[in-house]
């Protein structure tokens, strides 16, 4: 099976749809402190599993505006988590599937069937704070990861062969089959118990952050239905785990103890799904949905159907018209970071390059803290040839965030525009060594020291990362063989 199959299956983990059979062999539910797995060695395995994601799995959403969003919901959300210190990385798929799955280590993915699918902002965070929850209590680590003996790179194959299992007995197998995982077939499902755990720290979750705690129940009753609508044509671990009305009918319970109050949606929520709904098919496609939704005022928001239809526009490379819907928005007085971002980028697509680069940087003075904005100026910037400047700005983004892949990828494009070869082969080591590709990274400082352009002080920097990746290199080997 190919490596991309593999992970397409990875990311139906932790399906909200698949209440499983118990799990045997497990430490009590209180006890999370018993299993072998240190918090370490879990982050670790799932910044692996991440890095696969991002290197091979062709469904992997790399959109800046709907990361930013997610992981703004979910640090809200985990902020009032059993462990708000715990680290989150939520990250989208573009997959028509409602899903959401947790991984070891707080990486957290969502499908954007599910953004798509939630028809208010307390459903989609419902569903993040029960991942959320199954981070917390740290349910993957003491479920399987048990054993001191087994080595990192068995525990990562590990773990893809269980998200996989997950959701498609078929693809599991021959994830299986490649690792050390048949021992701990009996354990390849959340228990009840473990659900059930999830469902009620998930609830205290969404009341705590300010949610509608009724959001979490109308949307598991809405997937029990569609799954009903599918049953006949599951896959047989999906026909073996049918839902059960057990876990709503628990949730309903605690709903009744608390007060009803009605909360609004946010505007970043009703952009991005609209944004969401904009990138899908091609480009005229979209256009001809977004502008039929508006027209027929089929509806929730007309500012984010409107921007929508700009995306569109935008996507359709019809820039008068993405910047009239743009415009129109602004008449409604919305303000986003998302509007801006679309706002600067159709300047630019005009040919008003010093106009949309005006707009980013009013924008990251009015968002200080949005990802989309600082990845979209750099971008831009770039975009513009203004190579120097890009690489000064990026440089003083990774004094605040020095582990950021995609400013390091920036930084090597800047370097690239610039002429300087050593320095553009040493950032791109980073943008590797991030990503898991120790070897690569290896090879890209190798290319450095040859380039003959770096002075004294970045051959000095070059020599000394490359002595430590060389050693790192050869550690992650030696763990392959264990």
């Amino acid at each position: 099976m190919r490596l991309s199959q593999r992970l397409i299956a990875a990311l139906l983990a932790c399906s909200l749809a698949l209440p499983p059979a118990a799990a045997d062999g497990l430490p009590e539910l209180g006890d999370v402190a018993s299993g072998d797995l240190s918090l370490a060695t879990e982050k670790k395995i799932g910044q692996q599993i991440m890095h696969e994601i991002r290197w091979r799995e062709p469904s992997y959403l790399d959109d800046a505006d709907v990361e930013a969003y997610l992981n703004q919901l979910g640090g809200r959300l985990a902020a009032v988590s059993s462990d708000p210190g715990f680290g989150f990385y939520f990250f989208p798929i573009n997959d028509p599937n409602i899903n959401a799955f947790a991984m070891p280590g707080g990486y957290i993915g969502v499908h954007t069937g599910l953004i798509m699918s939630a028809q208010t902002e307390s459903e989609l965070a419902g569903v993040l704070a029960h991942e959320i929850s199954h981070v917390t209590q740290r349910h993957i680590a003491r479920q399987v990861f048990q054993s001191k003996q087994i080595g990192m790179a068995s525990m990562v194959a590990m773990a893809l062969a269980l998200l996989a299992a997950r959701s498609s007995g078929q693809m599991a197998g021959a994830a299986i089959a490649t690792t050390q995982a048949g021992a701990i077939s009996a354990q390849l499902a959340f228990s009840r118990d473990f659900e059930r755990e999830a469902d009620r720290q998930g609830f205290e979750i969404l009341r705590n952050s300010g949610f509608d705690v009724r959001g979490m129940g109308v949307f598991f009753e809405r997937l029990q239905k569609s799954v009903r609508l599918y049953e006949n044509n599951a896959t047989a671990y999906l026909r073996t785990h049918p839902l059960t009305g057990e876990r709503l009918t628990d949730m309903q319970n605690r709903e009744q103890a608390v007060s009803y109050r009605q909360v609004a949606d946010s505007v970043d929520f009703q952009l991005v799904r609209a944004k969401v709904r904009a990138m899908q098919g091609r480009p005229g496609d979209a256009v001809k949905d977004m502008a039929g939704l508006l027209r027929e005022r089929k509806f929730a928001s007309e500012p984010a159907i409107r921007f929508g239809l700009a995306f569109a526009l935008y996507r359709n490379e019809d820039w008068p018209g993405a910047e009239r819907e743009i415009e129109a928005i602004r008449r409604l007085r919305v303000s986003a970071p998302m509007l801006e971002h679309l706002r600067a980028d159709v300047r630019i697509a005009e040919g008003d390059a010093a106009g949309g680069l005006t707009v980013y940087r009013d924008a990251m003075v009015r968002f200080p803290l949005d990802l989309g904005l600082r990845y979209g100026y750099g971008g831009a910037l770039l975009k513009t040839r203004r190579y120097d400047e890009a690489r000064r700005f990026v440089e003083a983004q990774l004094g605040s965030f020095p582990d950021d892949v995609r400013l390091h990828r920036m930084r090597s494009e800047s370097y690239a525009g610039l002429g300087r070869k050593a320095m553009q082969h040493r950032a791109l080591a980073e943008v590797f060594a991030l990503q898991g590709q120790t070897a690569a990274a290896v090879e890209q400082l190798q290319l450095a020291q040859k380039a003959g352009d770096a002075n004294f002080f970045e051959m000095s920097s070059i020599d000394a990362r490359l002595r430590e990746l060389k050693q790192r290199l050869i550690d992650e080997q030696k763990e392959k063989r264990n």
